[in-house]
Protein backbone atom coordinates (compact mmCIF):
# COMPACT_ATOMS: atom_id res chain seq x y z
CA UNK A 1 0.00 0.00 0.00
CA UNK A 2 1.30 3.49 -1.08
CA UNK A 3 1.74 5.98 1.45
CA UNK A 4 1.71 10.15 1.41
CA UNK A 5 3.24 12.38 3.41
CA UNK A 6 2.91 16.06 3.26
CA UNK A 7 5.60 17.15 5.76
CA UNK A 8 4.42 20.99 5.95
CA UNK A 9 1.16 20.02 6.79
CA UNK A 10 2.31 17.24 9.11
CA UNK A 11 -0.20 15.00 7.49
CA UNK A 12 -0.13 11.49 6.10
CA UNK A 13 -2.36 9.62 3.93
CA UNK A 14 -2.30 5.90 3.88
CA UNK A 15 -5.50 4.74 2.50
CA UNK A 16 -5.85 3.97 -1.15
CA UNK A 17 -9.21 5.84 -2.08
CA UNK A 18 -7.82 8.87 -0.01
CA UNK A 19 -4.51 8.51 -1.88
CA UNK A 20 -5.88 8.38 -5.10
CA UNK A 21 -7.95 11.03 -4.86
CA UNK A 22 -5.41 13.38 -3.52
CA UNK A 23 -2.97 12.54 -6.19
CA UNK A 24 -5.78 13.20 -8.86
CA UNK A 25 -6.28 16.86 -7.66
CA UNK A 26 -2.71 16.84 -8.30
CA UNK A 27 -2.97 15.53 -12.31
CA UNK A 28 -1.34 12.58 -10.92
CA UNK A 29 -2.40 9.02 -11.83
CA UNK A 30 -2.46 6.02 -8.95
CA UNK A 31 -3.97 2.57 -8.71
CA UNK A 32 -3.20 -0.46 -7.41
CA UNK A 33 -3.08 -3.57 -9.67
CA UNK A 34 -2.06 -7.21 -9.81
CA UNK A 35 -0.64 -9.46 -12.10
CA UNK A 36 -3.38 -12.01 -13.46
CA UNK A 37 -0.85 -14.90 -11.82
CA UNK A 38 1.36 -14.91 -9.27
CA UNK A 39 5.17 -14.39 -10.53
CA UNK A 40 7.66 -16.35 -9.18
CA UNK A 41 11.04 -14.08 -7.40
CA UNK A 42 13.11 -14.56 -10.28
CA UNK A 43 10.76 -13.94 -13.05
CA UNK A 44 12.41 -12.59 -16.31
CA UNK A 45 11.72 -9.13 -17.49
CA UNK A 46 9.78 -11.34 -20.40
CA UNK A 47 7.64 -12.93 -18.19
CA UNK A 48 6.76 -9.83 -16.13
CA UNK A 49 5.71 -7.90 -19.47
CA UNK A 50 3.67 -11.02 -20.32
CA UNK A 51 1.84 -11.32 -16.68
CA UNK A 52 1.05 -7.51 -16.77
CA UNK A 53 0.17 -7.76 -20.91
CA UNK A 54 -2.98 -6.64 -20.09
CA UNK A 55 -3.22 -3.70 -18.15
CA UNK A 56 0.30 -2.82 -19.92
CA UNK A 57 -2.18 -2.65 -23.19
CA UNK A 58 -4.15 -0.73 -21.55
CA UNK A 59 -2.14 2.11 -20.63
CA UNK A 60 -0.44 2.42 -23.95
CA UNK A 61 -3.91 2.94 -25.64
CA UNK A 62 -5.12 5.43 -23.04
CA UNK A 63 -1.38 7.01 -22.95
CA UNK A 64 0.31 6.88 -26.28
CA UNK A 65 2.88 4.99 -24.70
CA UNK A 66 4.82 2.77 -27.60
CA UNK A 67 6.89 0.57 -25.85
CA UNK A 68 7.82 -0.73 -21.83
CA UNK A 69 10.45 -2.49 -20.38
CA UNK A 70 11.57 -3.60 -16.88
CA UNK A 71 14.47 -1.61 -14.55
CA UNK A 72 15.58 -4.34 -11.86
CA UNK A 73 17.74 -2.61 -9.53
CA UNK A 74 19.57 -3.73 -6.58
CA UNK A 75 22.01 -2.88 -3.52
CA UNK A 76 24.65 -4.73 -5.85
CA UNK A 77 23.80 -3.12 -9.20
CA UNK A 78 26.69 -1.80 -10.84
CA UNK A 79 27.25 2.14 -10.82
CA UNK A 80 23.62 2.53 -9.05
CA UNK A 81 24.77 5.68 -6.73
CA UNK A 82 25.55 7.40 -10.40
CA UNK A 83 22.42 6.04 -11.73
CA UNK A 84 20.45 7.45 -8.70
CA UNK A 85 22.19 10.93 -8.77
CA UNK A 86 20.30 10.84 -12.06
CA UNK A 87 17.17 10.42 -10.13
CA UNK A 88 17.38 12.08 -6.73
CA UNK A 89 17.84 15.51 -7.84
CA UNK A 90 14.70 17.82 -8.75
CA UNK A 91 13.50 17.44 -12.86
CA UNK A 92 11.01 16.84 -15.09
CA UNK A 93 10.41 15.11 -18.41
CA UNK A 94 8.94 16.03 -21.94
CA UNK A 95 6.85 13.19 -21.39
CA UNK A 96 4.89 10.89 -18.58
CA UNK A 97 6.47 8.13 -16.01
CA UNK A 98 4.42 5.62 -15.56
CA UNK A 99 5.99 2.86 -13.11
CA UNK A 100 4.58 -0.19 -12.14
CA UNK A 101 6.12 -1.60 -9.11
CA UNK A 102 6.72 -5.37 -9.45
CA UNK A 103 9.05 -5.12 -6.17
CA UNK A 104 10.81 -3.33 -3.30
CA UNK A 105 9.80 0.50 -2.80
CA UNK A 106 10.86 3.78 -3.80
CA UNK A 107 9.74 7.37 -2.77
CA UNK A 108 8.69 10.23 -5.01
CA UNK A 109 8.46 13.50 -3.81
CA UNK A 110 6.64 15.93 -6.00
CA UNK A 111 7.38 19.25 -6.48
CA UNK A 112 3.61 20.91 -7.29
CA UNK A 113 3.59 24.68 -8.98
CA UNK A 114 1.67 25.93 -6.41
CA UNK A 115 1.27 23.93 -2.83
CA UNK A 116 3.14 21.84 -0.62
CA UNK A 117 5.78 19.70 -1.58
CA UNK A 118 4.65 15.90 -0.95
CA UNK A 119 5.83 12.37 -0.73
CA UNK A 120 4.41 9.16 -2.53
CA UNK A 121 6.21 6.24 -1.12
CA UNK A 122 5.58 3.53 -3.64
CA UNK A 123 5.76 -0.45 -3.50
CA UNK A 124 4.88 -3.69 -5.16
CA UNK A 125 1.48 -3.14 -7.00
CA UNK A 126 1.39 0.36 -6.87
CA UNK A 127 1.13 1.87 -10.25
CA UNK A 128 1.84 5.66 -10.66
CA UNK A 129 1.72 8.29 -14.07
CA UNK A 130 3.93 11.37 -12.94
CA UNK A 131 2.64 13.62 -15.68
CA UNK A 132 5.32 15.35 -18.16
CA UNK A 133 6.03 18.32 -16.53
CA UNK A 134 5.79 17.82 -13.08
CA UNK A 135 8.48 18.64 -10.89
CA UNK A 136 9.80 15.94 -8.76
CA UNK A 137 12.91 13.19 -8.01
CA UNK A 138 13.04 10.12 -7.00
CA UNK A 139 14.69 8.34 -4.08
CA UNK A 140 15.15 4.61 -3.15
CA UNK A 141 13.92 3.18 0.24
CA UNK A 142 16.84 1.70 2.54
CA UNK A 143 16.73 -1.95 0.93
CA UNK A 144 18.14 -0.43 -2.53
CA UNK A 145 15.38 -2.48 -3.97
CA UNK A 146 13.53 -1.78 -6.67
CA UNK A 147 11.21 -4.26 -10.03
CA UNK A 148 9.36 -1.97 -11.82
CA UNK A 149 7.28 -1.85 -15.25
CA UNK A 150 8.13 1.40 -17.02
CA UNK A 151 6.28 2.96 -20.06
CA UNK A 152 7.02 5.32 -22.82
CA UNK A 153 5.62 7.49 -25.49
CA UNK A 154 9.49 8.04 -26.78
CA UNK A 155 11.39 4.71 -27.76
CA UNK A 156 14.91 6.19 -26.68
CA UNK A 157 13.34 6.89 -23.20
CA UNK A 158 12.78 10.41 -21.02
CA UNK A 159 15.31 13.18 -20.71
CA UNK A 160 15.18 14.62 -17.31
CA UNK A 161 15.47 18.41 -17.55
CA UNK A 162 16.97 20.09 -13.73
CA UNK A 163 16.02 23.11 -12.75
CA UNK A 164 18.57 23.71 -10.15
CA UNK A 165 16.35 24.81 -7.41
CA UNK A 166 17.49 22.87 -5.13
CA UNK A 167 14.20 22.51 -3.35
CA UNK A 168 15.37 18.73 -3.50
CA UNK A 169 18.01 19.42 -0.44
CA UNK A 170 15.04 20.04 2.16
CA UNK A 171 13.72 16.21 2.12
CA UNK A 172 15.23 13.75 2.98
CA UNK A 173 14.73 10.52 1.74
CA UNK A 174 13.25 8.26 3.73
CA UNK A 175 10.69 6.02 3.19
CA UNK A 176 7.72 6.04 5.81
CA UNK A 177 6.63 2.02 6.14
CA UNK A 178 8.74 0.31 9.66
CA UNK A 179 10.06 -2.76 7.65
CA UNK A 180 12.67 -0.42 5.97
CA UNK A 181 14.31 0.70 9.60
CA UNK A 182 17.21 -1.26 9.45
CA UNK A 183 17.29 -3.64 12.42
CA UNK A 184 21.42 -4.16 12.46
CA UNK A 185 23.40 -1.27 10.46
CA UNK A 186 22.86 -1.57 6.49
CA UNK A 187 26.11 -1.45 3.99
CA UNK A 188 25.52 0.39 1.03
CA UNK A 189 27.27 -1.46 -1.79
Amino acid sequence: MAIVKIPDENRTIRDDEAIESFLAERGIDFERWTPAKPLPDDATADAILAAYATKIDELKALGGYITADVIDVKPNTPGLDAMLARFSSEHWHDEDEVRLIVEGRGLFHIHPPAGAVFAIEVEAGDLIRVPKGTHHWFDLCGDRRIRAIRLFQDASGWTPHYPQSGVDRDFQPVCFGPAYIPATPHQRA
